[in-house]
C-alpha cells in the first residue's frame, strides 16, 4: 500500500486566539508539512485545489513546484486539478513544466471540483461542467501525448497542428479521476483505464463502495484486465497514539473544528458526535492496530492501495501531529505496507523521460468524438494490487466529484 499526505490548504484560524493566520505562514506551514513528510518516509504529497473561501489552494502547480524545489524522493500530486475550471492547454503547460522540476515526480488527480462559487467566478454552469470535465481531460491527455494537436473543441477556441511547449519530462503521466458522489467521473476514469481515488470523506462507506463497484464494472465493460484497475481513498481525519483513548482525547480539538466548519458553511454535519465520527467515518483515530484493522475493513469494501491522511494538523498541536505521523509510519504502514498490495503500477516507484521528438512531427488528429484506449497489454504486472475487493464486513466509514 502506498501513503499520501494531502491538504486543500484552508485559510484556518489560530486553535487557541481565534485570529486567521497570515497567509505567507499558512504557505510555510503547507511547505514543511511537505518537507516532513518525505523525511517521515509518506510516498507522495498533495495540495488540492479550490478557488474559493476558505481555501487557499487557487495555484496548486506554483505550491508544488516550491516543493519540488526542497524535496527530493517524495512525488507531487495535485488533489484535485478542476479541469472543469481551467483551460486544457494552460494546465498542460503549468504541470509539464513542473513535470520537469520535478523531475518526473508529478502525478494527476483530475476531478470537476465542488462549490458553487468557483464554478460562478469561471462561469461554469451545472448543466456543463461535466461536458467540461471530459472533453478538458480527453484534450489534455492528448497535449501530453502528441507533439502537435488539431482539434475543434467546444468550451475553448481550435486547435490546428498546435505545438504546445515544454514537451512533458515523463511519457506516460499518471492521471488519477477524483470521485465522491458522481458516476461520471468514475465512468470517465474506467474508459480510459485510468486509477480512482474515493473522496471516502464525507459519508460512511456506504456510498463510496457503490462507486467503486461501479468503476470496477465499467472498468471491465471497456476492455480492461480487471487486474489493472487500481484505487486510492481519502480519510476523514487521522490521529493515533499509544492508546484510543489518548487519540480520541488529544483529536477532541479537531473535531471541535470540523462541527465549526460545517456550522461557518451552513451544513448539518453527518457525525455530530466524535463518538460517531470515529465509528461510522473513515477517520483513523485510535491506537496502531485499531488503525490497521480499519484500514483492513475498508480494504475489504474497497480493494484500495493507497491511501491519504491529512497532511496538517488541523486543531491538533504541531508536536501532537508530528508523533501521530511519525507512529503511523513506525508502526502502522509497515504492517499495511506488507499485509496489502502495492498499486499494480510497474513504474510506480520512478519516472522514465520522455525522448526528445524531431522538430516538426505530428501526431494530430481530430479530436472529437475521442474513442476509448486500447486494451491494456497482458504483458503488464499483474499484481494482485487491483483485485476485486472481498465481501468483508465493514463499520465505520481531497475536494473531489
Amino acid at each position: 500500500m502506498k501513503f499520501l499526505a494531502v491538504t486543500l490548504i484552508t485559510d484556518s484560524r489560530d486553535p487557541v486566539t481565534g485570529a486567521l493566520t497570515p497567509t505567507r505562514e499558512r504557505f510555510r506551514e503547507v511547505v514543511a508539512a511537505a518537507e516532513l513528510a518525505e523525511e517521515l518516509g509518506f510516498d507522495g504529497f498533495g495540495v488540492g485545489e479550490r478557488h474559493e473561501r476558505p481555501f487557499l489552494s487557487s495555484s496548486p502547480p506554483v505550491v508544488l513546484g516550491h516543493i519540488a524545489a526542497l524535496t527530493r524522493r517524495i512525488r507531487l500530486f495535485t488533489a484535485v486539478t478542476t479541469l472543469s475550471l481551467l483551460d486544457p492547454v494552460r494546465a498542460y503547460e503549468d504541470y509539464a513544466t513542473l513535470d520537469h522540476l520535478s523531475d518526473g515526480r508529478l502525478e494527476l488527480m483530475i476531478g470537476k471540483g465542488n462549490g458553487t462559487a468557483q464554478r460562478e467566478l469561471f462561469h461554469v454552469t451545472p448543466e456543463d461542467q461535466w461536458e467540461r470535465n471530459a472533453e478538458g481531460y480527453e484534450l489534455f491527455r492528448r497535449i501530453w501525448r502528441e507533439d502537435k494537436v488539431t482539434a475543434e473543441p467546444r468550451f475553448r477556441p481550435a486547435l490546428a497542428g498546435a505545438e504546445v511547449l515544454p514537451r512533458p519530462f515523463q511519457r506516460n503521466l499518471r492521471v488519477w479521476h477524483g470521485s465522491a458522489t458522481s458516476r461520471e467521473s468514475v465512468d470517465l476514469a474506467a474508459r480510459y483505464g485510468d486509477p480512482l481515488f474515493s473522496a471516502n470523506v464525507t459519508h460512511p462507506i456506504g456510498p463510496y463502495a457503490e462507486l467503486i463497484r461501479y468503476y470496477r464494472e465499467r472498468w471491465e465493460h471497456y476492455g480492461h484486465d480487471p487486474a489493472h484497475a487500481v484505487v486510492g481513498a481519502g480519510t476523514a481525519g487521522y490521529h493515533a497514539a499509544p492508546t484510543s483513548q489518548q487519540a480520541v482525547r488529544a483529536y477532541r480539538p479537531a473535531f471541535a473544528r470540523y462541527l465549526a466548519f460545517h456550522e461557518q458553511q451552513g451544513l448539518e454535519p453527518v457525525f455530530p458526535t466524535l463518538e460517531d465520527f470515529v465509528e461510522r467515518s473513515s477517520a483513523l483515530i485510535g491506537s496502531p492496530q485499531q488503525v490497521i484493522e480499519k484500514v483492513h475493513r475498508y480494504h475489504g469494501e474497497f480493494g484500495h492501495t493507497a491511501l491519504h491522511l491529512q497532511a496538517e494538523a488541523g486543531g491538533l498541536s504541531t508536536a501532537e501531529h508530528r508523533a501521530s505521523l511519525e507512529l503511523f509510519q513506525s508502526e502502522i504502514a509497515p504492517v499495511l505496507r506488507r499485509e496489502i498490495p502495492d498499486p499494480s503500477f510497474p513504474d510506480f516507484q520512478g519516472a522514465r523521460p520522455c525522448p526528445a521528438s524531431p522538430s516538426g512531427s505530428s501526431t494530430s488528429s481530430r479530436s472529437r468524438p475521442v474513442p476509448p484506449p486500447p486494451r491494456p497489454s497482458t504483458t503488464a504486472s499483474t499484481s494482485p494490487g487491483g483485485r476485486r475487493p472481498s465481501a468483508t464486513p465493514a463499520t465505520g466509514s481531497p475536494s473531489t466529484t
